[in-house]
């Protein structure tokens, strides 16, 4: 079993549509390349629930979760996440330029390689999955 602690693709838009969240989905699948059976779990937004999304889901062998109508707790990790960028990183931008200048910076350089997690015993999500790397390859080599 495999469960990614680190934001694997993530997508900017001036338009919350299928596009982005497909953008998005591209980049998780480019930079993990999963074998097939893998988990995807989201909520019911009909980003994901479009044909072209579930489509590449398909083409990968991922296999489709949604989370359950009106429960908003499916989702908590996420919301989470949501609100600790906001606070960190605010709302506001000059420009999308800046947008997507500032959340690249704050996405792959400090949220994934630097910022410690309560939840991952205080370090960062990168070295977390690098030491669990390399649990699961000593564990396989004996």
């Amino acid at each position: 079993m495999y469960l990614a602690l680190i934001v694997v693709g993530w997508s900017l838009s001036a338009v919350n549509d299928r596009h982005l969240t497909i953008k998005a989905l591209d980049m998780a699948l480019g930079r993990r390349c999963p074998e097939p059976g893998l988990l995807h779990h989201s909520d019911r937004g009909s980003t994901y629930a479009s044909q072209d999304y579930r489509d590449i889901l398909v083409k990968h062998g991922v296999t489709c979760s949604m989370s359950r109508s009106g429960d908003c707790l499916d989702h908590a990790a996420m919301e989470s996440w949501n609100s600790t960028l906001k606070s960190e990183l605010g709302e506001c931008f000059e420009s999308p330029s800046d947008a997507n200048w500032k959340l690249f910076d704050y996405i792959e350089v400090f949220y994934i390689q630097a910022r410690s997690h309560s939840s991952l015993d205080f370090i960062s999500p990168s070295q977390f999955e690098n030491q669990h790397r390399q649990l699961f390859t000593t564990i396989l080599e004996d």
